[in-house]
């Protein structure tokens, strides 16, 4: 059984179909660019906020890869926009009122709104806080090294895939440039300080534990997942994105039970590039169109699973 949507299958034929509007660049249209990251265009807009706006980049192993990948910026904005409302009782989010959409004050290109978040301006706190419920990715490496994970011990005799007792914190420092850095919740105590560290991982575990039981509803486990936040009036929020494809690991559900590890995230981009040896330097190597419409595929019918409804009739898109 194919455990994507007809919808989803249908949806494009291959990277060069012309009715897809793949953006991977952003011309100027009236606002200030504040940073360009791998993904998001981030601008400045007047009281003090901000307008990111998710791409179709794609990029993995600290690499971003000329071929963009169709929708994926829509996908990525839009299941953002999903878990900042539905987690509001868990904590604040950086996520403006639609009235405040009048401080952009520009003639916004209409394919840009889809994929474009009104954001109140934070203090970052340089922490990638991420939550573990299933030993996989580089906990699963680190596991079969020495049986722990960001120095959490953990029983003997796991294999791959298999879902931890509780979800673990391991937060990682958060860099400008190159890797970032495993690091310990006592590390993160002495850097931060205690009600820093208590508020992010509270906050974090909380987040987790509400959105992976969500998920199992919707036919998916959420198995791990990346978390920023920051300072706004005094006040931890969370910020960034919230519970994508490109920070989280989502399973289907049905074929995990049957003892399958199908993924409806950016894995499978890093599976494919883990499979033709690739040495992780530049340059670059040519995603195959067969990926491409691969990865877009399985980013639109998560969110299908996520939402329960198509993106395309949700936001009057175009196919």
């Amino acid at each position: 059984m194919n455990p994507l949507s007809k919808d989803s299958i249908d949806l494009i034929s291959d990277s060069n179909n012309t009715n897809v509007n793949v953006i991977t660049d952003i011309q100027d249209f009236g606002l200030t660019l504040r940073s360009k990251g791998k993904v998001r265009n981030i601008y400045n807009v007047k009281n003090n906020r901000l307008f990111i706006i998710s791409t179709d980049r794609v990029s993995a192993f600290d690499s971003v890869f000329n071929e963009g990948i169709p929708y994926k910026g829509i996908v990525l904005n839009q299941i953002s926009n999903f878990w900042f409302e539905k987690s509001r009782h868990i904590i604040k989010n950086h996520v403006c009122n639609p009235d405040s959409y009048a401080d952009i004050n520009v003639a916004m290109p209409p394919e840009f709104m889809s994929r474009g978040m009104l954001v109140k301006k934070a203090s970052v706190i340089p922490i990638e806080s991420i939550v573990r419920g299933y030993l996989l990715g580089s906990a699963w490496d680190s596991y079969q090294v020495n049986k722990s994970v960001n120095g959490i011990p953990l029983p003997s005799g796991m294999s791959k895939g298999d879902r931890l007792e509780e979800p673990l914190f391991t937060p990682t420092t958060k860099e400008e440039s190159g890797h970032d850095m495993a690091i310990t919740e006592i590390q993160m105590r002495n850097k931060f300080g205690g009600n820093i560290t208590n508020k992010i991982r509270d906050a974090s575990l909380k987040l987790y534990k509400y959105a992976e039981g969500y998920s199992r509803s919707r036919g998916l486990i959420l198995a791990d997942t990346k978390f920023e936040f920051g300072v706004l009036n005094d006040e931890v929020i969370l910020i960034d994105e919230a519970l994508t494809p490109d920070s989280s690991r989502y399973l289907d559900k049905e074929a995990y039970d049957r003892g399958e590890i199908l993924h409806f995230d950016k894995q499978y981009l890093r599976n494919y590039l883990e499979s033709i040896n690739w040495n992780k330097e530049p340059p670059v190597p040519r995603l195959p169109k067969e990926i491409v419409t691969e990865t877009s595929k399985r980013y639109l019918s998560l969110y299908e699973k996520i939402t329960g409804e198509s993106i395309f009739s949700r936001l009057n898109l175009s196919r």
